[in-house]
């Protein structure tokens, strides 16, 4: 009974269909199945390869075809243009088999995005690079074209996405080391920025200590506070190690810059338990430290220079000159009695040498005080 209910109303909506939605269904259903071929395929058999005359087909030109169909002959063209790659590959006949009107096995429709480039930008250079590009990732370069047509919805998925702003990051990083032209907009951009000013200092914070730290694993030296480079001893290396390991293990995407203070603090304390361990060390440590800020503070005086002495004179700056003087002093006593020298004779000598108006001369690098 069902059955019989059932044929009975397919006859009547047979019946009731025009046939103008019949060739639409039927369209419609041969698209569902073979994608753009079907389309294809009626440019193929309706349109006459380049360089044929009209005399010797009864098919038209693209351009005539197109405005039959309202639509431009780049539209056409481009339906065309993937009919003869596919051709050339032997998936469907040649255009010159094929008159109009008549129907051919058409492939799946699967295989339509690897022939068809839907745009017109794809002919351009920067189509076709885009193109190659996505063929290299493995997508359909329609896809890529069209995003690449539509900035504004790829920064609307950017911003809304987090995923796909992850993926632009990573495309931007790998552009990047090839493009010197967009190293230096990031750069710059990243400058103007507070925030990015402020993340790339801390990053760069992390990875300095991470290197540190990889510094005393991986080569197994220690560079002291004062500078000092060291073979490490064996226990502070291997405690090296096992914090860079640690750092080694976080995944890409976690924070590792409390990981890398800890493991930092950590491996600075023991440098410092390792140089006060060792008395010979110790001692040498200070000789370097002392070194280091001799050869800074020499620097910054050789640095000044008094030529226009008279415009930049102030009482203060020779008090603090003769301040120095006597801490310099103080500091030649100090070295030359630990040498066994006669520390104040030593002093009494550069006393002098200052004494006769306060000059100090050195070739350019002398304060002079007006009498």
């Amino acid at each position: 009974m069902t059955a019989a209910i059932t044929s009975s109303e397919d006859d009547a909506t047979q019946t009731r269909v025009p046939g103008l939605i019949e060739r639409d269904a039927h369209d419609f259903g041969a698209y569902a199945r073979n994608g753009g071929w079907a389309f294809a395929l009626k440019v193929a058999r309706s349109v006459r390869p380049g360089g044929q005359s009209a005399e010797d087909t009864p098919k038209v030109s693209a351009k005539e075809f197109a405005d039959l169909a309202g639509c431009s002959p780049e539209r056409v063209m481009r339906y065309y243009k993937a009919w003869d790659r596919a051709a050339d590959d032997g998936l469907v006949p040649q255009f010159e088999a094929l008159s109009p009107g008549a129907d051919v096995e058409l492939p799946d429709g699967d295989a339509w995005s690897a022939y068809y480039a839907a745009r017109s930008s794809a002919a351009s250079e920067r189509g076709a690079a885009i193109t190659e590009a996505a063929e290299a990732e493995g997508i359909r370069p329609t896809k890529a074209l069209e995003v690449a047509e539509n900035p504004t919805a790829l920064r609307a998925a950017i911003l809304a996405d987090p995923s796909t702003a992850k993926a632009a990051r990573a495309a931007l990083l790998d552009r990047v080391k090839e493009d010197p032209a967009l190293q230096t907009e990031l750069a710059r951009d990243i400058a103007r920025t507070d925030e990015l000013k402020k993340a790339v200092a801390t990053e760069n914070r992390a990875a300095d200590r991470i290197g540190y730290v990889r510094q005393i694993a991986e080569k197994g030296q220690i560079r002291t506070p004062a500078g000092q480079t060291l073979d490490a001893p064996a226990e502070l290396r291997s405690e090296a190690e096992r914090h860079l390991s640690l750092l080694d293990e976080l995944d890409e995407g976690e924070d590792a810059g409390e990981w890398a203070t800890e493991a930092y603090d950590t491996m600075k304390s023991l440098v410092v338990e390792t140089v006060e361990a060792d008395p010979e060390l110790r001692v040498q440590e200070r000789r370097t430290k002392f070194y280091s800020s001799l050869q800074k503070a020499t620097k910054v005086f050789e640095e000044l220079t008094f030529d226009d002495a008279d415009d930049i004179y102030e009482d203060d700056m020779v008090q603090r000159l003769e301040e120095l003087q006597q801490a310099i002093g103080t500091a030649i006593a100090a070295l030359c009695g630990a040498a066994g020298r006669d520390g104040a004779g030593q002093v009494a000598v550069r006393e002098r040498a200052f004494a006769h108006g306060h000059a100090v001369t050195a070739e350019g690098h002398g304060v002079r005080r007006s009498s």
